[in-house]
C-alpha cells in the first residue's frame, strides 16, 4: 500500500516522500497490457491473437512507465486532498529518474517531491490608513472650456476663400525644402490640418489674406511654438527628441480653408446632447442655458469624483500590498519558475527560465503573487461573487462603448443576440469575470478606509496623479 510522509526542509517548504509498492500499480498494468493485446493490430497476427510476450516486449516499457507515473500522481493528489494542504502550484519532482522503472523487474519505488505551502496572514488594517479623498474644484473656466468643446464638436465646418481669422482651420500640405526653398527629392510630404491660432503669434500675419494654393516657406520652429511642435514634429514622421528636427524647412501650402461655426446654445442642441426620457433617452429635460450649465457642472464633477475615487482605491491597494506581511517559500518558488515559469506571462512553447532569470524576475513575480493571495483572501472572507447578470451587464456596457451608443439603447433586437454571442466566448467570460471581481475587491477596500476629505485645484490633482504614476513606474 502506498504511503506518503512529509518533512519540513525550509520556511513553508516541505518534502514529500511517496513509497509505492508494486501491488499498487502491477494489477492495473497487467490489465492494461491484456486490454492492449486484444486491440493490437500487428501484421502477421489475427486481431486479439498476438502473443502476450510480444506485446510486452513491444509496448510493455511505455505502458509500465505510464501506469507507475499515473499511480504516483493519483496517490499524491489523494494525499494532498486528505491532508487539506494548501499549496502553491504543483509538487516539484526531486531527482526523478524514470530509467529506474523496469518492466521486467517490477519493484517497490520511492519518489520525492517538494511543495510550497501557502502562508497564513492577516490583512493590513485599512481603517488605520491615513488617506485623503480629494474633491476637484470645478471652476468657471472648466465649465466654459467644456461648453466650447461641445459647441465645436457638434458645430458645422463651412468653406472659406481667404484666411481672415485665427479661428480658420487650414488643410495644409507640408513639403520638405532646402534653405533656398527648393523641394528636396525624396523629402517628407504630409497633409495636415491646423488652426491658424496654433501657429506662433508673430507668424500668423504671413497667413492672413492667403487663399487656396498659396504657400509660405519656413523653419518649423519659426512657424510653431514648442507646445505645438510636440505634435507637429512626430506627425511629420520626425523624431521629436532630435534637436535638428525643428530646424527643418518646409513649404506649407494651403489646400483648403474652413471655419468652424460653433453650435448655438438652444433647445435643439440641448435635446441632441441630452435626449429626454419621453424621446427614449435617460435624461431629465434640459431646456435653458442654465439647465445646460448645471448639467455640465454635474458631469465635470462626476468625472473628477470618479478619478478621485480611483486614486483612493489605488492608495488602498498600496496600503494592502505594503502593509500586509506575507512569508513565501522563496526557494521553492524560484525552482518552480525555472521548471514551470509564470503561466500568466508564458506562451505555449516558451522555455523555462534559467536560475539567473528566475532570480532577476522574482521580486516582480512575488509582488504579483502577494496581491493574488490578498485579493483571494478578501474575496473568500467577504463572500464576493460575480453573478451571471453582472457579466451580461458588463458585456453590454463594453459593446455600447465600442459602438458609441447611449447606455439606454438596448431595445434593438440585434443587441441581445450579440451579447449572447459574447457570453459564449469562454476567454471573454474569464477576462470579464476577473475584471468585475477585481473591481469589487477595490470597492471593498475603499469601503474600509476612513479618508479625510480635501478640496483641490484641478492642476494640483493632475500633477499629483502624474507624480504618483512616475513613482510607481
Amino acid at each position: 500500500m502506498a504511503t506518503v510522509t512529509k518533512e519540513n526542509i525550509g520556511l513553508l517548504n516541505e518534502k514529500l516522500t511517496l513509497k509505492l509498492e508494486k501491488t499498487d500499480y502491477l494489477p492495473t498494468f497487467e490489465k492494461s497490457l491484456k486490454d492492449y493485446s486484444k486491440k493490437a493490430n500487428i501484421p502477421g497476427f489475427r486481431k486479439g491473437m498476438v502473443p502476450a510476450g510480444l506485446i510486452k516486449k513491444m509496448y510493455g516499457p511505455s505502458l509500465f512507465t505510464e501506469e507507475v507515473l499515473r499511480t504516483v500522481d493519483r496517490e499524491l493528489i489523494k494525499y494532498l486532498e486528505e491532508e487539506k494542504l494548501d499549496i502553491f502550484a504543483q509538487p516539484l519532482p526531486v531527482e526523478m529518474d524514470i530509467r529506474q522503472l523496469d518492466v521486467n523487474n517490477p519493484a517497490d519505488y520511492t519518489f520525492h517531491f517538494e511543495i510550497g505551502m501557502k502562508p497564513e496572514f492577516q490583512l493590513a488594517d485599512l481603517s488605520k490608513a491615513k488617506l485623503t479623498r480629494y474633491k476637484v474644484r470645478v471652476t468657471d473656466e472648466m465649465i466654459s472650456n467644456e461648453i466650447t468643446r461641445l459647441q465645436n464638436r457638434y458645430g458645422n465646418m463651412k468653406e472659406e476663400d481667404t484666411v481672415n481669422t485665427e479661428e480658420n482651420v487650414l488643410n495644409l500640405l507640408f513639403a520638405e525644402v532646402d534653405e533656398n526653398a527648393n523641394e528636396i527629392e525624396g523629402g517628407i510630404k504630409k497633409d495636415n490640418s491646423v488652426l491658424v491660432k496654433y501657429f506662433k503669434e508673430d507668424f500668423r500675419g504671413h497667413l492672413m489674406g492667403k487663399t487656396i494654393n498659396d504657400y509660405v516657406v519656413a523653419q518649423l520652429d519659426d512657424a510653431f511654438a514648442e507646445k505645438e511642435l510636440e505634435f507637429i514634429i512626430p506627425d511629420l514622421g520626425l523624431d521629436k527628441e532630435d534637436p535638428a528636427a525643428a530646424k527643418r524647412h518646409f513649404k506649407i501650402q494651403i489646400t483648403k480653408i474652413g471655419l468652424l461655426e460653433k453650435r448655438e446654445l438652444n433647445e435643439e442642441f440641448f435635446k441632441q446632447l441630452y435626449p429626454p426620457k419621453e424621446s427614449g433617452g435617460i435624461n431629465v429635460e434640459v431646456k435653458s442655458e442654465a439647465d445646460f450649465r448645471n448639467k455640465i457642472i454635474e458631469e465635470i464633477q462626476a468625472y473628477w469624483d470618479n478619478q478621485a475615487r480611483s486614486q483612493l482605491q489605488h492608495m488602498a491597494y498600496h496600503e494592502l500590498l505594503d502593509g500586509t506581511n506575507i512569508d513565501f517559500p522563496e526557494s521553492f518558488l524560484k525552482k518552480w519558475m525555472q521548471t514551470q515559469g509564470d503561466p500568466s506571462s508564458r506562451s505555449p512553447g516558451d522555455k523555462p527560465k534559467t536560475a539567473e532569470e528566475a532570480e532577476k524576475e522574482f521580486p516582480v513575480f512575488k509582488n504579483q503573487l502577494k496581491w493574488t493571495l490578498i485579493s483571494d483572501k478578501i474575496v473568500r472572507e467577504n463572500n464576493i461573487e460575480v453573478k451571471p447578470e453582472e457579466l451580461k451587464a458588463f458585456a453590454k456596457q463594453q459593446l455600447f462603448g465600442y459602438m458609441g451608443m447611449p447606455s439606454g439603447g438596448d431595445d434593438q433586437p440585434w443587441v441581445e443576440s450579440y451579447i449572447d454571442k459574447m457570453m459564449q466566448d469562454r476567454k471573454y467570460i474569464e477576462d470579464a469575470y476577473n475584471r468585475i471581481q477585481g473591481q469589487k475587491v477595490f470597492q471593498w477596500a475603499e469601503s474600509q478606509v476612513k479618508p479625510i476629505e480635501k478640496e483641490i485645484a484641478l492642476e494640483d490633482f493632475v500633477k499629483m496623479q502624474e507624480e504618483h504614476q512616475h513613482h510607481h513606474h
